[in-house]
């Protein structure tokens, strides 16, 4: 009940959150942005039985980045770059330490795709970014391990899993993008709905992912004994 309460707000918040940018309504934002990550946070806590202190503290920092990138001017954009940078870094923590075995032609195989999306992403953008190239990249780079560890741990395994967390990367990454090219190419209010859509959604993959991990090791404890 707690579970289905928790997944509903949620929802809510993201919801009332986009309806806040598609509408320009400053006071939405600013209330329920914040709530998007808390809210998750929450969910998660009564979705599992043993938190994955990775993830919950992945979580965190997601949230100040929120907070953060509400505000306009560099050093909150770089504060929020900052917070995403840890954040994703967490989660390649808690992805490479699912990988089971894998070569170094396989993580080679499946860095190409990821690599080649921020190199195009990067040259698109790179005369806007001026002081900002040197975190962009280092961000784009991090993001770019997470989705291909993300598709390394997915191709060696083929779990639920390893599937959502893949989903989730992918998704990030797409976000990401559109956020960097509505924030230094061309701006639009298309992009910030679409940014905020895949945002949430990716979060919510990882989520998933993270509960079916739990999930599936209960099962295997269940059928060794």
């Amino acid at each position: 009940m707690i579970k289905k309460i928790a997944l509903i707000g949620f929802l809510l918040v993201s919801i009332l959150d986009i309806i806040g940018i598609a509408f320009k309504i400053e006071s939405l934002i600013y209330l329920f942005k914040p709530l998007i990550l808390l809210s998750l946070l929450f969910l998660y806590s009564n979705s599992v039985v043993d938190r994955n202190k990775w993830y919950s503290t992945a979580l965190v920092f997601s949230f100040f980045g929120d907070v953060f990138l509400i505000y306009s001017g560099d050093f909150t954009f770089k504060a929020g770059l900052i917070s995403f940078l840890v954040a994703h870094i967490l989660f390649i923590s808690i992805v490479i330490k699912r990988i089971q075995k894998a070569s170094f032609l396989k993580a080679l195989l499946a860095a190409i795709p990821f690599f080649i999306v921020l190199t195009g992403l990067i040259f698109l953008i790179k005369n806007a970014l001026k002081e900002l190239l040197v975190p962009v990249v280092i961000y784009g780079i991090t993001i770019s391990i997470f989705g291909m560890v993300s598709f390394l741990d997915y191709s060696t395994k083929k779990t639920k899993e390893s599937l959502w967390m893949l989903f989730g990367a992918i998704v990030f990454m797409i976000s990401d993008s559109i956020l960097a090219i509505n924030k230094f190419y061309e701006s639009s209010l298309f992009f910030e709905i679409i940014v905020m859509i895949t945002y949430v959604s990716a979060q919510y993959l990882i989520y998933k992912s993270m509960v079916c991990e739990q999930v599936e090791e209960a099962e295997l404890k269940s059928f060794a004994n």
